[in-house]
């Protein structure tokens, strides 16, 4: 499955409310996306909290894959943005 490392623009990291927007987007997209961090196992990013799983801190590497390029390109985006603002 085609990746991307992003690091991770929230200020307080993937924690609620980001993890929301993401997972929204994620089930708006309707095809399967996964978040990793370091090498743990990947989550669904469909979910929000399984993205809080991560404990993706502010300015952690976040691996995004997906098979759908324009896809992983926008959740990529959603990873690097301070979603906090």
């Amino acid at each position: 499955m085609p990746s991307r490392t992003v690091t991770v623009g929230s200020a307080i990291g993937l924690h609620a409310r980001p993890a929301a927007r993401i997972a929204d987007a994620v089930l708006t997209a309707g095809v399967p996306v996964t978040l990793a961090v370091g090498g743990a196992d990947p989550v669904d990013a469909g979910s929000a909290l399984m993205i809080m799983t991560l404990g993706a801190a502010h300015g952690a590497s976040v691996t995004v894959a997906c098979d759908d390029a324009e896809v992983l390109a926008a959740i990529a985006d959603l990873v690097g943005q301070d979603l906090d603002a």
